[in-house]
């Protein structure tokens, strides 16, 4: 790092009231917090897409009816 960026990263530290120190704690739990988060503009961007799809579809019923003997067919096959 050089004397800039260090002269940078102290001054946001003194503006927060906190040490270099925990500066950089802090924005690297930031870091981890948000790789570990999943990206939830990316999933609703996927929501949205398959939402603009309009397809038929059975009432629940029916779907659940359809599950269960799809579950029953592959229990009787050999």
């Amino acid at each position: 790092m050089d004397d800039d960026e260090l002269r940078s990263i102290q001054r946001l530290a003194r503006d927060e009231r906190v040490t270099t120190a925990e500066w950089g704690r802090q924005r690297l739990r930031e870091a981890q917090e948000q790789r570990a988060r999943p990206d939830i503009e990316r999933k609703l961007a996927v929501v949205r897409a398959a939402a603009r799809f309009r397809a038929p579809a059975p009432d629940i019923e029916q779907m659940n009816a359809e599950i269960e003997q799809g579950y029953l067919e592959e229990r009787s096959s050999p």
